[in-house]
């Protein structure tokens, strides 16, 4: 350590594949006066990994010692250490510890700078084939199935591509609860196991996406979803509304419910909407071209 302020690195950690991790990640750790670690045994297997050791003392720092530990951190920063901050994955402060201690940093004019690396957010949101030049990340939704609901219908109009991080055991109720809010047939994108072996990327309308999360996924999850259209009456075919009642139905809708939605998204007479779906059916019957019509 030095008599002079020191300084806060914040450190990107691979969110899968070991190789990601960024040049300057190993340097930093084996000359750190201090590494603040969301969880030790992983920043073991981390310096395992890339066959390395840290010389600094080794400490934790986690949701749950966050506020109680960065006093502790800040002073040895106003000692002169090098203080190195790592998260399980990804860039701390980015839905993980960080912002207590760069905030309390900051406040004492202590420099605060980063080795970029890996982030779930930034790779998902480029895999998703969705649109990336205006993107918002909103983290994890409430747990409880009404303040979620509510989150969703506070961002429901908004124009930029959302992402989301969410735990497997909840992302169908999640998709589900999406599709409601948005509608079925919003686009998105559910990135499951980025930069690990069975790395998967699953795109499709959020009624599809829903139905197919049902049968159970595992993994870290990272959900995209498409912003909302411009304002303004869509012109939708009757082909196109008997597609989206469809797909509310294969979502697990009843029909009466699923028209209804269709009607109120497009901006139409409920009316209108049964119509076309009737159609459609009696179509069928007679033999019009296979897939367009409602069995």
């Amino acid at each position: 350590m030095t008599g002079t302020t020191g300084t806060l690195v914040l450190a990107g950690t691979p969110i899968g594949d070991v190789a990601d991790a960024p040049p300057r990640l190993a340097a930093e750790l084996e000359t750190a006066d201090v590494v603040a670690a969301e969880d030790t045994r992983r920043l073991r297997r981390l310096t395992q990994a890339l066959g390395i050791h840290t010389t600094g003392r080794v400490v934790s720092y986690f949701e749950g010692n966050e506020s109680a530990r960065t006093p502790e951190l800040v002073e040895a920063l106003t000692g002169g250490a090098r203080v190195l901050l790592v998260t399980d994955a990804g860039m701390p402060s980015v839905s993980d510890p960080g912002y207590r201690l760069v905030a309390a940093a900051v406040e004492k004019d202590i420099k605060v700078t980063a080795v970029p690396g890996p982030s779930a957010v930034l790779t998902a949101l480029a895999l998703s084939a969705l649109p990336v030049d205006r993107f918002c990340f909103e983290g994890f939704l409430p747990r409880k199935a009404g303040e979620r609901l509510g989150r969703l219908r506070e961002v429901a109009d908004e124009r930029r591509t959302m992402v989301f991080f969410e735990a497997p055991h909840r992302l169908d109720d999640t998709l589900a609860a999406m599709a409601e809010v948005f509608g079925a047939d919003r686009r998105a994108a559910v990135c499951r196991e980025l930069t690990k072996t069975y790395e998967e990327v699953k795109r499709g309308a959020l009624g599809e996406l829903a139905a197919w999360a049902a049968e159970g996924v595992r993994g870290e999850i990272t959900v995209v979803v498409e912003g909302a259209a411009e304002s303004g009456p869509e012109e939708l075919d009757a082909e196109e509304l008997v597609r989206r009642v469809r797909v509310r139905e294969e979502a697990g809708e009843r029909r009466k419910e699923a028209i209804a939605a269709v009607a109120a998204d497009a901006g139409l007479p409920k009316r209108e909407v049964f119509d076309a779906v009737v159609a459609a059916k009696n179509a069928a019957r007679t033999g019009p071209a296979e897939g367009k019509g409602l069995a």
